[in-house]
């Protein structure tokens, strides 16, 4: 009989791939993590070694007090909580909306539905800053510049989001709404009690870009907002870049604070994010 143990070993042409697989992995990683690492390591220099040259990479002298300086410079509390907010009412918006639009386009059967969606997919083919200027002017006539709805509205909607829970829809065995339908369910029931259940993977993966994208948004909260107890953080922190001066130590330090909660979000859901991107391309 065969050694069973000998032929699950993996062979030298496939051992040497998989070495070179990692290390290449390894190193892209590493890479990867190495503005991060530069990052923390700024954040506890005093400010006369950041612009020391050569730079040193370990600090002489630790200092912790960069981080209590980011309160002194900013309201950062107030802050963070305005960019919380934001965030959870873009990302809620789009899951509501997007899902709804992605299931009528990957389900239902309306005159004209291609060429809408072909509208839709186009807006993806415009820079987004292009959209700064009557996006600006819509909310300064409504009175929302240096408020919460003024952050939130513009960004309550994603072409992208629609594209990516149609495809999701789209991959659904259709024997499943048949079945709902033919027990008497409507069209929102078979949407709200059958569907969406089904596309948690999609609808995981948008919350994470959506988050991703409202948390790290700079421009738009930069121009709709002037006041400091209205700005999100990415808006605050780049006011802390002066002309003339920029205390690097501090700015790292307030950044490093608003990277962590994304990269604790994505590191608790980094499953369900890997499942919905890869079960949106299984069925175009």
């Amino acid at each position: 009989m065969p050694d069973l143990a000998s032929s699950r070993r993996p062979r030298s042409g496939e051992r040497g791939r998989l070495i070179a697989t990692h290390t290449v992995l390894i190193v892209g990683g590493l890479v990867m993590l190495g503005p991060f690492v530069w990052e923390l390591l700024t954040s506890l220099k005093p400010f006369g070694e950041t612009t020391q040259n050569p730079p040193t990479i370990l600090p002489h002298h630790w200092q912790l007090s960069n981080y209590s300086k980011v309160f002194q410079s900013l309201p950062f509390g107030r802050q963070f909580l305005n960019t919380v907010v934001m965030t959870v009412g873009r990302t809620l918006a789009q899951l509501v909306f997007c899902s709804m639009a992605g299931y009528a386009f990957a389900r239902m059967r309306f005159r004209g539905a291609n060429v809408l969606f072909g509208l839709f997919l186009s807006v993806l083919m415009v820079p987004g800053l292009l959209f700064l200027i009557p996006q600006y002017v819509l909310l300064e006539r409504l009175g929302w510049l240096n408020t919460m709805q003024g952050l939130i509205v513009p960004g309550m909607f994603s072409a992208f989001g629609v594209f990516l829970l149609r495809q999701v829809f789209m991959a659904m065995p259709y024997e499943t709404e048949e079945a709902a339908r033919i027990d008497g369910a409507n069209p929102f029931q078979i949407f709200w009690r059958i569907m969406l259940p089904l596309a948690r993977p999609g609808l995981a993966a948008l919350a994470i870009l959506s988050a991703l994208s409202a948390w790290n948004d700079l421009m738009f909260p930069l121009v709709v907002t002037t006041d400091p107890n209205k700005m999100t953080l990415s808006a605050g922190l780049a006011t802390l870049q002066g002309e003339h001066f920029t205390d690097y130590s501090v700015l790292m330090a307030g950044a490093l604070m608003a990277t962590a909660p994304m990269i604790v979000v994505f590191l608790v859901l980094q499953k369900q994010f890997v499942q919905g991107i890869a079960f949106t391309g299984s069925k175009g």
